[in-house]
């Protein structure tokens, strides 16, 4: 065995078995600094504004997905780097039930942000709203009369048991 000291021998060790002569073992590279910058690529964003707060929609943010693929959604505008061409933004809410399910398809150009603005409804017995504006909520009709109808129901049941 050669330990590196002038004057040791060189000595050879048997192949292992199953090991073919010539035959050796990949070995690992070592990167010599940084990997070159890739080419650019094209990229776009789409910027999705949830409309509402999770005092007034939901404590649940909606999901999101772009191109079926799922991505961080939040109340307020959130953006998300894309390459350029058609891309289908898909969201909903859930409660108990998946709820306020809306879609839109997009053409997205090199360079360019495009504004999609989703609007959760009131109630789960509603669709979401979807567009490229800010859009109005659906379901407020129901859901103030649905309120009403609690208040109604509470205020007797007060009235009743004054009796």
């Amino acid at each position: 065995m050669h330990t590196g000291r002038p004057g040791d021998q060189l000595v050879r060790r048997p192949r292992a078995p199953g090991r073919r002569e010539g035959h050796t073992l990949p070995t690992m590279s070592v990167p010599q600094g940084p990997p070159p910058p890739p080419a650019h690529q094209p990229a776009g964003w789409i910027r999705l504004t949830v409309q509402g707060n999770a005092l007034t929609s939901n404590m649940v943010t909606p999901s999101v997905r772009l191109n079926g693929y799922p991505v961080q959604g939040a109340y307020g505008a959130s953006v998300h780097p894309v390459p350029p061409g058609p891309w289908h933004v898909d969201v909903h809410c859930q409660w108990l039930r998946q709820y306020g399910q809306a879609a839109l398809d997009v053409q997205v150009a090199d360079g360019q942000t495009v504004d999609v603005f989703y609007a959760p409804p009131w109630h789960q017995f509603a669709a979401g709203r979807i567009g490229l504006e800010p859009q109005p909520r659906p379901g407020l009709g129901l859901f103030l009369v649905l309120m009403a109808v609690v208040v109604v129901v509470v205020v007797a049941g007060i009235a009743v048991s004054l009796l």
